[in-house]
């Protein structure tokens, strides 16, 4: 994939891209995650599933207590992060922010079939506002553009905060969410590499499909 534009923002100017349809759907379902502080395991399977489906024998493992244990302490770290900020100087809080990141992808992947990247899925779903989904894609035009300094194939929790950063100030320059960043730079890959691994059908899973794929 060659350089096309002389910016990374000129790219994202020129081929932003909307939310698709299936996957608004699912967001909008999921919009209360957040705030209830954990997740059941049939909503855990929908994430999985919207994205990557092979490990899906591996999310069958966890059981239903597992996790809502494990999305409860994830989602608990948010509490922790309020309560820090009364307390804390602002250059203190970017530091444990971004160690409190590490921890909630961390403890995320201790669910059975989940690497970073379906855990980034699982917070960017539940809280699109604050993330998107880490991708070799979108990663390798952060690349292309200086962004990052090597091509991954897998990631670490010190990735994926960096990554987040980002998105994050990319998504502020724009005044668009992480989320529309990261798809617009995944698609925008996909677009130019000719694949055929398109986002919709990627994530057109009908609502009811996990229900009549039982685990």
């Amino acid at each position: 994939m060659r350089k096309e534009y002389r910016t990374i923002e000129e790219l994202i100017r020129k081929n932003f891209k909307k939310e698709v349809k299936k996957t608004r759907k699912l967001i909008d379902e999921l919009k209360n995650v957040k705030e209830r502080g954990y997740f059941t395991k049939y909503k855990f399977l929908k994430m999985g599933m919207w994205k990557s489906p092979r490990p899906k024998p591996r999310y069958c493992k966890n059981s239903k207590e597992e996790v809502i244990k494990i999305s409860r302490v994830a989602f608990s770290i948010n509490d922790v992060l309020t309560k820090l900020k009364k307390m804390k100087k602002l250059e203190e809080m970017e530091k444990i922010k971004e160690e409190m990141e590490k921890i909630k992808i961390d403890v995320l992947t201790k669910l059975k079939g989940v690497g970073i990247p379906v855990a980034s899925a699982i917070l960017m779903l539940t809280d699109p506002s604050n993330y998107g989904v880490i991708d070799r894609r979108a990663w390798e035009v952060l690349y292309l553009y200086g962004k990052v300094q090597s091509k991954k194939k897998s990631f670490s929790s010190k990735d994926w905060v960096n990554y987040l950063e980002i998105l994050r100030g990319l998504a502020q320059e724009f005044e668009v969410t992480p989320r529309d960043i990261e798809r617009t730079l995944y698609l925008y890959h996909e677009d130019r590499t000719g694949k055929k691994e398109k986002e919709e059908k990627r994530k057109e899973l009908e609502p009811n499909l996990i229900i009549r794929q039982k685990c």
